[in-house]
Protein backbone atom coordinates (compact mmCIF):
# COMPACT_ATOMS: atom_id res chain seq x y z
CA UNK A 1 0.00 0.00 0.00
CA UNK A 2 1.60 3.82 -0.77
CA UNK A 3 1.89 5.99 2.08
CA UNK A 4 -1.71 7.67 1.31
CA UNK A 5 -3.66 4.55 1.20
CA UNK A 6 -5.30 6.42 -1.95
CA UNK A 7 -5.08 6.89 -5.39
CA UNK A 8 -6.19 9.88 -7.90
CA UNK A 9 -6.93 10.93 -11.11
CA UNK A 10 -4.78 14.16 -11.35
CA UNK A 11 -5.05 14.93 -15.06
CA UNK A 12 -7.02 13.83 -17.98
CA UNK A 13 -6.85 14.51 -21.60
CA UNK A 14 -8.97 13.09 -24.66
CA UNK A 15 -7.71 13.26 -28.64
CA UNK A 16 -10.89 12.95 -31.06
CA UNK A 17 -9.24 13.14 -34.61
CA UNK A 18 -10.33 15.39 -37.52
CA UNK A 19 -13.44 17.74 -37.82
CA UNK A 20 -16.41 15.58 -36.19
CA UNK A 21 -18.74 13.90 -39.05
CA UNK A 22 -22.78 14.26 -39.15
CA UNK A 23 -25.30 12.19 -39.97
CA UNK A 24 -25.63 12.58 -43.11
CA UNK A 25 -21.66 12.42 -44.12
CA UNK A 26 -20.77 9.50 -42.23
CA UNK A 27 -21.05 7.30 -45.66
CA UNK A 28 -18.98 10.21 -47.26
CA UNK A 29 -16.09 9.11 -44.86
CA UNK A 30 -16.69 5.64 -44.49
CA UNK A 31 -18.11 4.81 -48.03
CA UNK A 32 -21.31 2.49 -49.47
CA UNK A 33 -21.22 -1.03 -49.50
CA UNK A 34 -22.00 -2.52 -52.85
CA UNK A 35 -22.26 1.49 -54.15
CA UNK A 36 -25.53 1.39 -52.66
CA UNK A 37 -26.76 3.30 -49.32
CA UNK A 38 -27.31 1.56 -46.68
CA UNK A 39 -31.24 0.88 -45.69
CA UNK A 40 -30.41 0.28 -42.20
CA UNK A 41 -28.40 3.45 -41.28
CA UNK A 42 -31.62 5.98 -41.02
CA UNK A 43 -33.19 3.47 -38.24
CA UNK A 44 -29.80 2.51 -36.53
CA UNK A 45 -29.15 6.63 -36.20
CA UNK A 46 -32.78 7.63 -35.05
CA UNK A 47 -32.96 5.26 -32.26
CA UNK A 48 -28.92 5.74 -30.88
CA UNK A 49 -29.32 9.58 -30.99
CA UNK A 50 -25.43 10.05 -31.80
CA UNK A 51 -25.44 13.34 -34.06
CA UNK A 52 -21.84 13.34 -34.58
CA UNK A 53 -18.73 11.63 -34.10
CA UNK A 54 -14.97 11.46 -35.11
CA UNK A 55 -13.09 9.23 -37.92
CA UNK A 56 -9.06 8.30 -38.27
CA UNK A 57 -9.79 8.64 -41.95
CA UNK A 58 -9.46 11.88 -44.61
CA UNK A 59 -13.06 13.02 -45.95
CA UNK A 60 -11.11 13.41 -49.15
CA UNK A 61 -8.99 10.78 -49.48
CA UNK A 62 -10.27 7.84 -48.16
CA UNK A 63 -6.94 7.40 -46.13
CA UNK A 64 -6.16 6.89 -42.58
CA UNK A 65 -5.16 9.83 -41.00
CA UNK A 66 -4.22 7.88 -37.53
CA UNK A 67 -3.35 4.52 -36.42
CA UNK A 68 -5.11 3.44 -32.95
CA UNK A 69 -1.34 3.91 -31.52
CA UNK A 70 -0.96 7.46 -32.81
CA UNK A 71 -4.75 8.29 -31.41
CA UNK A 72 -3.38 6.64 -28.09
CA UNK A 73 -0.18 8.80 -27.98
CA UNK A 74 -2.41 11.78 -28.95
CA UNK A 75 -4.27 11.11 -26.06
CA UNK A 76 -0.89 10.77 -23.48
CA UNK A 77 0.79 13.63 -24.99
CA UNK A 78 -2.36 15.71 -24.13
CA UNK A 79 -1.49 15.31 -20.36
CA UNK A 80 1.66 16.75 -19.96
CA UNK A 81 3.58 14.50 -18.08
CA UNK A 82 6.62 14.21 -20.51
CA UNK A 83 8.75 11.29 -19.72
CA UNK A 84 7.67 10.83 -16.11
CA UNK A 85 5.83 7.81 -16.39
CA UNK A 86 6.69 4.64 -14.14
CA UNK A 87 3.49 2.48 -15.36
CA UNK A 88 1.62 2.73 -19.06
CA UNK A 89 -1.45 0.60 -19.05
CA UNK A 90 -3.59 0.34 -22.24
CA UNK A 91 -6.69 -1.15 -23.36
CA UNK A 92 -8.46 -0.87 -26.71
CA UNK A 93 -10.44 -3.44 -28.70
CA UNK A 94 -8.99 -3.60 -31.78
CA UNK A 95 -5.01 -2.81 -31.69
CA UNK A 96 -3.32 -2.47 -34.98
CA UNK A 97 -1.99 -5.47 -35.10
CA UNK A 98 -2.33 -8.91 -33.51
CA UNK A 99 1.16 -8.08 -32.15
CA UNK A 100 3.01 -7.05 -30.11
CA UNK A 101 0.68 -5.98 -27.94
CA UNK A 102 -1.07 -1.87 -28.07
CA UNK A 103 0.89 -0.63 -24.90
CA UNK A 104 4.74 -1.64 -26.19
CA UNK A 105 3.32 0.19 -29.35
CA UNK A 106 2.08 3.31 -27.69
CA UNK A 107 4.99 3.19 -26.04
CA UNK A 108 7.48 2.92 -28.93
CA UNK A 109 4.99 5.79 -30.53
CA UNK A 110 6.08 8.04 -27.82
CA UNK A 111 9.62 7.67 -27.91
CA UNK A 112 9.38 7.85 -23.82
CA UNK A 113 11.93 6.07 -20.88
CA UNK A 114 11.61 2.62 -20.18
CA UNK A 115 8.83 1.99 -18.05
CA UNK A 116 6.45 -1.16 -17.07
CA UNK A 117 3.87 -1.66 -19.61
CA UNK A 118 0.42 -3.56 -19.66
CA UNK A 119 -2.19 -4.10 -22.31
CA UNK A 120 -5.36 -5.26 -20.99
CA UNK A 121 -7.52 -7.14 -23.85
CA UNK A 122 -11.49 -6.95 -24.55
CA UNK A 123 -13.95 -4.50 -26.08
CA UNK A 124 -15.36 -1.36 -24.20
CA UNK A 125 -14.71 -2.72 -20.70
CA UNK A 126 -10.91 -3.26 -21.80
CA UNK A 127 -10.29 1.10 -20.91
CA UNK A 128 -11.60 0.17 -17.50
CA UNK A 129 -9.57 -2.93 -16.86
CA UNK A 130 -6.54 -0.50 -18.09
CA UNK A 131 -7.33 1.63 -15.23
CA UNK A 132 -8.35 -0.60 -12.68
CA UNK A 133 -4.14 -2.41 -13.50
CA UNK A 134 -2.87 1.51 -13.44
CA UNK A 135 -4.69 2.29 -10.30
CA UNK A 136 -3.51 -1.14 -8.34
CA UNK A 137 -0.34 -0.48 -8.88
CA UNK A 138 -0.36 3.27 -7.37
CA UNK A 139 -2.06 2.03 -4.67
CA UNK A 140 -0.03 -1.05 -3.81
CA UNK A 141 3.09 1.36 -3.91
CA UNK A 142 4.48 -0.56 -6.97
CA UNK A 143 4.51 2.81 -8.86
CA UNK A 144 4.60 6.43 -8.14
CA UNK A 145 2.60 7.36 -11.15
CA UNK A 146 0.43 5.40 -13.96
CA UNK A 147 -0.97 6.63 -17.28
CA UNK A 148 -3.79 4.70 -18.02
CA UNK A 149 -5.81 4.63 -21.75
CA UNK A 150 -8.33 3.77 -23.78
CA UNK A 151 -8.73 4.01 -27.62
CA UNK A 152 -10.64 2.56 -30.67
CA UNK A 153 -9.90 3.34 -34.04
CA UNK A 154 -12.89 1.36 -35.30
CA UNK A 155 -13.57 2.94 -38.65
CA UNK A 156 -10.16 0.91 -39.83
CA UNK A 157 -12.64 -2.14 -40.34
CA UNK A 158 -16.13 -0.32 -40.81
CA UNK A 159 -14.81 1.75 -44.36
CA UNK A 160 -16.58 -0.16 -47.09
CA UNK A 161 -13.51 -1.62 -48.48
CA UNK A 162 -13.43 -3.94 -46.31
CA UNK A 163 -16.89 -5.54 -47.83
CA UNK A 164 -15.52 -5.21 -51.31
CA UNK A 165 -14.27 -9.41 -51.08
CA UNK A 166 -17.73 -10.24 -49.60
CA UNK A 167 -20.02 -8.21 -51.75
CA UNK A 168 -17.73 -9.81 -54.69
CA UNK A 169 -18.52 -13.24 -53.28
CA UNK A 170 -22.16 -13.18 -52.76
CA UNK A 171 -22.74 -11.36 -55.52
CA UNK A 172 -25.53 -13.43 -57.05
CA UNK A 173 -27.40 -12.97 -53.29
CA UNK A 174 -26.01 -9.10 -53.46
CA UNK A 175 -28.17 -8.32 -56.71
CA UNK A 176 -31.33 -9.28 -54.82
CA UNK A 177 -30.10 -7.78 -51.08
CA UNK A 178 -27.40 -5.25 -52.18
CA UNK A 179 -26.38 -5.26 -48.12
CA UNK A 180 -24.70 -6.85 -45.83
CA UNK A 181 -25.63 -8.55 -43.18
CA UNK A 182 -27.41 -6.39 -40.13
CA UNK A 183 -25.10 -7.97 -37.62
CA UNK A 184 -22.32 -6.09 -39.38
CA UNK A 185 -24.18 -3.12 -41.01
CA UNK A 186 -25.32 -2.44 -37.64
CA UNK A 187 -22.11 -1.44 -35.93
CA UNK A 188 -21.41 0.77 -38.73
CA UNK A 189 -23.94 3.43 -37.53
CA UNK A 190 -22.64 2.44 -33.74
CA UNK A 191 -18.97 3.32 -33.29
CA UNK A 192 -16.49 6.02 -34.58
CA UNK A 193 -12.96 6.80 -33.45
CA UNK A 194 -11.38 8.67 -30.31
CA UNK A 195 -8.93 8.38 -27.30
CA UNK A 196 -8.36 9.35 -23.28
CA UNK A 197 -5.77 9.04 -21.12
CA UNK A 198 -5.80 10.12 -17.28
CA UNK A 199 -2.47 10.29 -15.09
CA UNK A 200 -2.78 8.69 -11.55
CA UNK A 201 -0.68 9.37 -8.53
CA UNK A 202 -0.80 9.24 -4.64
CA UNK A 203 -1.68 12.33 -3.75
CA UNK A 204 -4.51 15.17 -5.28
CA UNK A 205 -3.19 17.66 -7.81
CA UNK A 206 -1.48 20.87 -6.17
CA UNK A 207 -4.30 22.74 -8.25
CA UNK A 208 -8.07 22.36 -9.48
CA UNK A 209 -10.04 19.35 -9.29
CA UNK A 210 -8.61 15.68 -8.86
CA UNK A 211 -10.44 12.29 -8.74
CA UNK A 212 -9.77 9.93 -6.25
CA UNK A 213 -11.07 6.40 -7.32
CA UNK A 214 -12.52 4.73 -4.64
CA UNK A 215 -13.11 1.40 -5.67
CA UNK A 216 -13.71 -0.36 -9.53
CA UNK A 217 -15.96 -3.85 -9.46
CA UNK A 218 -16.24 -5.69 -12.51
CA UNK A 219 -18.51 -8.84 -13.43
CA UNK A 220 -18.54 -10.97 -15.91
CA UNK A 221 -21.65 -13.32 -16.70
CA UNK A 222 -19.58 -15.44 -19.54
CA UNK A 223 -20.14 -18.31 -17.47
CA UNK A 224 -23.83 -18.50 -18.18
CA UNK A 225 -24.40 -16.09 -21.65
CA UNK A 226 -23.08 -16.43 -24.97
CA UNK A 227 -21.06 -14.54 -27.33
CA UNK A 228 -23.00 -11.12 -28.08
CA UNK A 229 -20.80 -8.66 -29.94
CA UNK A 230 -17.46 -10.31 -31.77
CA UNK A 231 -14.72 -10.17 -34.39
CA UNK A 232 -12.26 -12.04 -36.05
CA UNK A 233 -14.80 -15.09 -36.12
CA UNK A 234 -18.31 -16.43 -36.96
CA UNK A 235 -20.86 -17.50 -34.61
CA UNK A 236 -22.63 -20.83 -35.29
CA UNK A 237 -26.19 -22.11 -35.16
CA UNK A 238 -25.82 -24.05 -32.00
CA UNK A 239 -24.31 -20.08 -30.31
CA UNK A 240 -20.60 -21.38 -30.27
CA UNK A 241 -18.12 -18.95 -31.77
CA UNK A 242 -15.79 -20.46 -34.34
CA UNK A 243 -12.09 -18.67 -34.72
CA UNK A 244 -10.63 -17.18 -37.85
CA UNK A 245 -7.57 -19.42 -37.31
CA UNK A 246 -9.88 -22.65 -38.43
CA UNK A 247 -10.80 -20.92 -41.41
CA UNK A 248 -8.50 -21.01 -44.52
CA UNK A 249 -7.24 -17.83 -45.40
CA UNK A 250 -9.13 -17.35 -48.95
CA UNK A 251 -12.45 -17.53 -46.62
CA UNK A 252 -11.13 -14.62 -44.22
CA UNK A 253 -11.91 -12.17 -47.14
CA UNK A 254 -15.08 -13.65 -48.08
CA UNK A 255 -16.57 -14.11 -44.32
CA UNK A 256 -15.78 -10.67 -43.54
CA UNK A 257 -14.49 -12.90 -40.16
CA UNK A 258 -12.43 -9.53 -38.98
CA UNK A 259 -15.69 -7.47 -39.00
CA UNK A 260 -17.27 -6.67 -36.15
CA UNK A 261 -20.26 -8.17 -35.18
CA UNK A 262 -23.51 -7.80 -33.08
CA UNK A 263 -25.89 -10.40 -32.06
CA UNK A 264 -28.49 -7.64 -32.32
CA UNK A 265 -31.35 -9.48 -30.49
CA UNK A 266 -29.56 -11.16 -27.60
CA UNK A 267 -28.05 -7.73 -27.11
CA UNK A 268 -31.69 -6.02 -26.72
CA UNK A 269 -32.62 -9.15 -24.39
CA UNK A 270 -29.86 -9.02 -21.99
CA UNK A 271 -27.91 -6.18 -21.79
CA UNK A 272 -29.61 -4.37 -19.23
CA UNK A 273 -30.07 -6.64 -17.02
CA UNK A 274 -26.48 -8.96 -17.59
CA UNK A 275 -24.67 -5.75 -16.66
CA UNK A 276 -25.91 -3.15 -14.79
CA UNK A 277 -28.51 -5.64 -13.07
CA UNK A 278 -26.25 -7.87 -11.86
CA UNK A 279 -23.39 -5.34 -10.88
CA UNK A 280 -25.14 -2.94 -9.24
CA UNK A 281 -27.00 -5.59 -6.75
CA UNK A 282 -23.44 -7.15 -6.06
CA UNK A 283 -22.39 -3.76 -5.46
CA UNK A 284 -25.56 -2.66 -3.66
CA UNK A 285 -24.32 -5.41 -0.88
CA UNK A 286 -20.81 -5.23 -0.72
CA UNK A 287 -20.32 -1.45 -0.71
CA UNK A 288 -23.56 -0.28 0.86
CA UNK A 289 -23.94 1.89 -2.03
CA UNK A 290 -26.64 4.26 -2.70
CA UNK A 291 -28.60 6.00 -5.21
CA UNK A 292 -29.17 9.00 -3.28
CA UNK A 293 -25.32 9.24 -2.28
CA UNK A 294 -24.77 9.16 -6.15
CA UNK A 295 -24.43 12.87 -7.13
CA UNK A 296 -23.61 12.30 -10.93
CA UNK A 297 -23.95 9.03 -12.93
CA UNK A 298 -22.03 8.38 -16.05
CA UNK A 299 -23.48 5.22 -18.10
CA UNK A 300 -21.58 4.17 -21.03
CA UNK A 301 -24.55 4.03 -23.49
CA UNK A 302 -24.12 2.72 -27.43
CA UNK A 303 -27.27 4.08 -28.10
CA UNK A 304 -30.28 6.28 -26.50
CA UNK A 305 -32.42 3.17 -27.11
CA UNK A 306 -31.37 1.70 -23.54
CA UNK A 307 -31.55 5.29 -21.90
CA UNK A 308 -35.12 4.55 -20.57
CA UNK A 309 -34.79 0.20 -19.86
CA UNK A 310 -31.51 1.23 -17.96
CA UNK A 311 -33.36 4.00 -15.91
CA UNK A 312 -36.07 1.57 -15.27
CA UNK A 313 -34.31 -1.84 -14.17
CA UNK A 314 -32.15 0.99 -11.88
CA UNK A 315 -35.42 1.95 -9.81
CA UNK A 316 -36.88 -1.58 -9.87
CA UNK A 317 -34.11 -2.60 -7.84
CA UNK A 318 -34.39 0.15 -5.42
CA UNK A 319 -31.94 2.51 -7.11
CA UNK A 320 -33.31 4.97 -9.11
CA UNK A 321 -31.34 7.66 -10.09
CA UNK A 322 -32.98 11.30 -11.55
CA UNK A 323 -32.24 12.00 -15.14
CA UNK A 324 -30.65 14.96 -14.07
CA UNK A 325 -27.88 13.57 -12.67
CA UNK A 326 -27.03 11.40 -15.63
CA UNK A 327 -23.75 12.91 -17.36
CA UNK A 328 -23.45 11.62 -21.32
CA UNK A 329 -21.57 12.64 -24.08
CA UNK A 330 -22.71 9.97 -26.72
CA UNK A 331 -24.34 12.77 -28.87
CA UNK A 332 -21.40 15.04 -29.88
CA UNK A 333 -18.39 12.79 -29.05
CA UNK A 334 -20.09 9.32 -30.50
CA UNK A 335 -19.53 5.41 -29.05
CA UNK A 336 -15.58 5.47 -28.79
CA UNK A 337 -16.20 1.88 -27.04
CA UNK A 338 -13.15 1.50 -24.87
CA UNK A 339 -12.06 5.15 -24.61
CA UNK A 340 -16.05 6.28 -23.74
CA UNK A 341 -15.60 6.56 -20.32
CA UNK A 342 -12.27 8.28 -20.43
CA UNK A 343 -14.03 11.08 -22.73
CA UNK A 344 -17.31 11.58 -20.58
CA UNK A 345 -14.90 12.38 -17.48
CA UNK A 346 -12.83 14.58 -19.40
CA UNK A 347 -15.68 16.49 -20.47
CA UNK A 348 -17.37 16.72 -16.82
CA UNK A 349 -14.18 17.66 -15.18
CA UNK A 350 -13.29 20.48 -17.19
CA UNK A 351 -17.09 21.66 -17.66
CA UNK A 352 -16.85 23.87 -13.96
CA UNK A 353 -19.82 21.71 -13.38
CA UNK A 354 -17.90 19.10 -10.63
CA UNK A 355 -17.78 20.46 -7.28
CA UNK A 356 -15.45 19.64 -4.06
CA UNK A 357 -16.95 16.23 -2.32
CA UNK A 358 -19.21 15.73 -5.45
CA UNK A 359 -19.65 11.19 -5.75
CA UNK A 360 -19.37 10.14 -9.02
CA UNK A 361 -21.04 6.69 -10.08
CA UNK A 362 -19.67 5.22 -13.81
CA UNK A 363 -21.04 2.49 -15.44
CA UNK A 364 -19.55 0.56 -18.12
CA UNK A 365 -21.18 -2.38 -19.69
CA UNK A 366 -19.57 -5.00 -22.44
CA UNK A 367 -22.13 -6.89 -24.92
CA UNK A 368 -18.80 -9.46 -25.77
CA UNK A 369 -20.26 -12.01 -23.18
CA UNK A 370 -21.66 -9.48 -21.08
CA UNK A 371 -19.91 -8.13 -18.40
CA UNK A 372 -20.93 -5.00 -15.99
CA UNK A 373 -18.53 -2.51 -14.20
CA UNK A 374 -18.92 0.31 -12.06
CA UNK A 375 -16.78 2.22 -10.66
CA UNK A 376 -16.86 5.02 -7.79
CA UNK A 377 -14.99 8.03 -7.77
CA UNK A 378 -14.97 11.84 -5.35
CA UNK A 379 -14.40 15.00 -6.59
CA UNK A 380 -11.39 16.40 -4.08
CA UNK A 381 -10.40 20.06 -4.04
CA UNK A 382 -6.47 20.35 -3.97
CA UNK A 383 -7.00 22.68 -0.66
Amino acid sequence: MNSSGKVYITRSSAFLPNAPVDNENIENVLGMVGGRPSRARRIVLRNNGIRERYYAIDPETGETTHNNAQLTAAAIRGLNVGDAIDCLSTGTTMPDQLMPNHGVMVHGELGISPCEVVSTAGICLSGLTALKYAYMAVLCGQAKNAVATGSEQASAVLHARNFASESEHRIGELESNPEIAFEKDFLRWMLSDGAGAFLLQDQPAPTGLSLRIDWIDILSQAGAMETCMYAGGEKQEDGTLRGWKTYPANEWGRRSLFAIKQDVRLLNENIVRQTIGKILEKSMATRELKADAVDWFLPHMSSEYFRQPLAEHMAALGFPIPQEKWFTNLHTKGNTGAASIYIMIDELLKSGRLQHGDRLLCFIPESGRFTGSLMHLTAVDHA
